[in-house]
């Protein structure tokens, strides 16, 4: 149920927020390492048993929401399904506040949780009326880290004509910006970089899911007045040699690249856009997903970004291979003092079945810090998967990688009939995903603590379909989780 109304008392808390400072982005997280708050202490909060488990020593893991909760202050709210990108806020009095992307319900909620972080009430500030689109990541700008803000921007990833919306994070329900400026993407993740990697200035990378003929691209939209989504430029990413093929590109080897612009974009279509890319001679990937920064507080980090690609089978577009299969990593650094040059390199190439990837099946979502990356799984169904959904660990120092984190999807317990409902496949074949992994340490007061969506896409009801209030996804029955994740280090 939707409640399509201001809420003052949230309005309130997070202008207090803004005034004393308090107001922390969560997908592109606070750079501070250590808390200056009184650390919650963490327990589990919600009915439903953590949906992940870890598989190393010293992280401890808490259910936080999930679609059976019942909160108090909003009795007739249930917390959608495929929880994806998210965004997380302290308040002055202690209080929090996360807007959470439900991705095939084309909607954003809007949960609120006491001082001991326990859920207290919830609404869809987005439902899938205003949403329109598979909502998938998402980032939380404020004026601390961006330079401009507070602003929620969520991506439409329905096809390739679909739009990028700005949510005011206190504003009214369903009532978001569509960001022509941006263009029309596929798009998985909209990221402004901190304001500390150009001044002045405002640079935004965007990750184009797309799998068809032109490929998925790396966009890049950039314009020289602080907070202007609007009125600047964008430009897609190409190598200066001119080569688009995307696994002609090979680990230890870094390569130059240019952003190259695509003119007029606010009037053309996405059909258009991917045109367009054609003719600048854009790198082709396959499916370019979700994208990070690297956090500390050199500004030279604001300008060394990683992203993932999740890869297409070898076949159609993709024939000739030319494109990762399994998934890969990459390191994009920005000249100091030119957004629009820079290199690129692979960091992790899933498609080396002997290599450090080799396990990759699909990589989807990411989380930078300043020593770790997290790089989390959503299989692309080949038949040929070998376990359930990680989130790996990459050391940016010495190049390891492991994974931490795995999907637990209960089939063997009592409750198994819940969360295997519908469309589970057998053990060991994957089938559920991952969403967002936020950095809540400086909200939460715990150094290394995460929350971490899931995404167990078989677990499934009438009871979940329709919550989000709006009349496009009646039928989308889907439930999902936050849990929080503590002791995986930055």
């Amino acid at each position: 149920m939707t409640v399509a109304m201001r809420v003052p008392a949230l309005q309130s808390s997070i202008a207090a927020a803004l005034s004393c400072g308090l107001l922390f982005a969560a997908c592109s997280d606070s750079t501070t390492d250590s808390p200056s708050v009184a650390p919650v202490a963490l327990t589990n909060q919600s009915v439903t048993p953590s949906l992940v488990r870890s598989l190393v020593s010293g992280v401890e893991i808490y259910s936080l929401i999930g679609s059976d909760d019942k909160l108090p202050g909003s009795p007739n709210f249930v917390f959608g399904g495929s929880a994806d990108g998210s965004g997380f806020m302290r308040h002055a009095d202690g209080s929090f506040t996360a807007l959470v992307n439900h991705e095939d319900n084309f909607a954003v909620s809007r949960v609120k949780f006491d001082k001991s972080l326990k859920p207290i009430s919830g609404e869809y500030i987005v439902n899938s009326t205003a949403g329109r689109y598979r909502l998938c990541s998402a980032t939380l700008v404020t004026p601390e880290i961006h330079g401009f803000g507070p602003l929620y921007i969520t991506n439409g990833e329905s096809s390739e004509e679909s739009e990028i919306l700005a949510v005011d994070p206190s504003g009214a329900a369903n009532t978001p910006r569509y960001l022509a400026g941006l263009g029309r993407w596929n798009t998985e993740n909209s990221v402004p970089l901190p304001k500390t990697a150009f001044p002045n200035r405002t640079v935004v990378v965007i990750g184009d899911d797309d799998s068809g003929a032109e490929g998925g691209q790396l966009a890049l939209y950039v314009s020289n007045t602080v907070g202007d989504l609007e009125n600047g430029n964008l430009y897609a990413l190409a190598r200066s040699d001119n080569n688009t093929r995307e696994r002609d590109m090979v680990i230890g080897q870094t390569y130059p690249v240019q952003f190259r612009q695509i003119q007029n974009q606010r009037t053309l279509t996405g059909r258009q856009i991917n045109q367009a890319t054609v003719t600048i001679n854009a790198v082709r990937f396959g499916r370019v997903e979700d994208i990070d920064y690297r956090k500390g507080s050199a500004a030279a980090n604001a300008r060394e970004i990683y992203f993932t690609v999740t890869g297409q089978n070898n076949s159609g577009v993709n024939a000739d291979y030319s494109r990762t299969k399994y998934g890969r990593v990459y390191r994009v650094k920005f000249d100091e003092s030119n957004p629009l040059q820079g290199t690129i390199e692979v960091i992790l190439d899933g498609d080396d079945r002997t290599g450090p990837a080799r396990q990759f099946q699909n990589p989807d979502n990411i989380y930078v810090g300043e020593n770790y990356v997290y790089v989390q799984e959503d299989d692309n169904g080949y038949g040929d998967e070998t376990h359930d959904a990680y989130v790996y660990q990459y050391n940016i120092a010495t190049k390891d990688v492991r994974p931490v984190l795995e999907l637990d999807h209960r089939r063997t317990q009592a409750d198994a009939a819940i969360y295997n409902a519908e469309g589970a496949r057998p053990a060991g074949k994957a089938g559920w995903e991952y969403g967002a992994m936020i950095d809540v340490s400086a909200e939460v007061g715990h150094a290394n603590t995460f929350i971490l969506s899931i995404q167990p896409h078989s677990w499934r009801a009438p009871k979940y379909a329709g919550v989000d209030g709006g009349t496009i996804r009646l039928s989308e029955n889907q439930a999902s989780q936050l849990v929080v994740v503590k002791g995986l280090p930055r």
